[in-house]
């Protein structure tokens, strides 16, 4: 039996504080240079690569680190912070104890891995991201706009809504007889073009983003926008940042990874339950919830736009999508009849929203494996 060395790395930008244990003894070998090169020469000295069980927190240095162990044959892990177990009472922190820590805890089995997700879906990720950050930029640079033409009383002649063509068009025409008003005004409005642009270039990147996609990831993409709310980029940001739905046993898994299940506190026979956790995967949770709002609105079914979403899909993944229009306008009407707050029926509609979008990925998933490959359909 071969034995096992686990090896826990505190990482930061610069340094890497490594400990091991080896079943009798938790020891710390020092810190060393953040360079991979390195970092695997001394692990070397440590034991054969097939013995070593490394692990190391999830955390601004990102996952290059974790590849590179992993092409070099070194079983390595990374771990979810907020899982890892605590003492109350210890007071003292330090890279050496933290790497000390994380091997005695690998060795005892008692970390929480993260999912670690390929080339291209983290390049996606890191491409929707900055979509979602320049369009909260727009938002910013257009209610600085907004409200400097409101202090000084400009106001539609007709009641419009903001930000269509039509509002724009009135919003250029404006003129302030002050010079350094007028700088003002046309800077803010450069600002909120800018932005505007900036959202537009991401939008053609996603689309050529989501083509270097693995083949079933396009797949589910595909499938995903036979649900009523779930448009490209709803469909895009969710591959982004699941990757794999198989890798969710049961839907509820994937609730509790978006952070839309609720909290709890029971004992006895007292069950105490609260507000969702929101300890989970916050963009996921946002684009989840804006897609549910559309069950609120057009509650006779789906829509031309919809019906023609789902056409050349199978007739399973219709089904589901069918399936979640006729249970979620039912909840949500439930729901409001019961007088719950809005944002509570959105909430527990995005809940189950995120069950039939773990059914359709799941679906899709299947339905390209058992599909021939190009070449045997040749």
């Amino acid at each position: 039996m071969k034995k096992l060395y686990y090896i826990g790395l505190d990482v930061h930008a610069r340094t890497i504080a490594v400990a091991v244990a080896d079943g009798r003894s938790v020891r710390s070998l020092g810190a060393i240079e953040h360079d991979v090169p390195k970092v695997l020469k001394l692990l070397r000295k440590i034991g054969p690569m097939g013995n070593l069980r490394i692990v190391y927190e999830a955390g601004p240095t990102g996952y290059g680190l974790c590849r590179a162990l992993r092409s070099a044959g070194c079983n390595c892990e990374v771990i979810a912070p907020s899982l890892i177990p605590s003492m109350p009472g210890d007071r003292v922190k330090t890279d050496r104890r933290d790497a000390e820590k994380l091997a005695m805890l690998a060795q005892a089995g008692l970390l929480t891995t993260v999912y670690v997700p390929e080339l291209e879906q983290e390049a996606l990720r890191d491409l929707v991201r900055a979509r979602e950050a320049a369009k909260e930029w727009q938002k910013k640079s257009g209610q600085q706009l907004d409200k400097f033409l409101l202090r000084h009383g400009r106001r539609p002649a007709v009641k419009m809504t903001k930000w269509t063509t039509k509002h724009m068009n009135w919003v250029r025409s404006q003129r302030f007889e002050q010079p350094a008003q007028q700088t003002s005004f046309e800077e803010y409005l450069a600002e909120y073009d800018h932005q505007c642009e900036r959202v537009r270039r991401l939008d053609d990147h996603l689309v050529a983003g989501a083509e270097q996609l693995r083949p079933e990831q396009q797949a589910i993409v595909r499938a995903l926008v036979a649900l009523k709310g779930v448009r490209f980029l709803t469909a895009v940001t969710v591959v982004s940042e699941v990757g794999d739905m198989m890798r969710f046993g049961h839907p509820t898994q994937l609730m509790a990874y978006a952070g839309v299940v609720p909290r709890e506190h029971s004992s006895g026979d007292t069950v105490r339950k609260g507000a969702i956790t929101k300890a989970g995967n916050a963009h996921l949770r946002r684009i989840v919830g804006e897609s549910a709002w559309s069950y609120s609105r057009g509650l006779s079914g789906a829509g031309k736009d919809v019906r023609k979403r789902r056409e050349g899909l199978s007739a399973p993944i219709v089904a589901i999508a069918e399936r979640a229009d006729h249970r979620l306008r039912q909840r949500y009407r439930a729901l409001s009849g019961r007088g719950k707050h809005k944002n509570k029926v959105i909430t527990a509609v995005a809940r189950e929203l995120l069950g039939f979008i773990w059914a359709v990925g799941v679906q899709a998933q299947l339905e390209h494996a058992r599909a021939p490959s190009k070449a045997e359909a040749a």
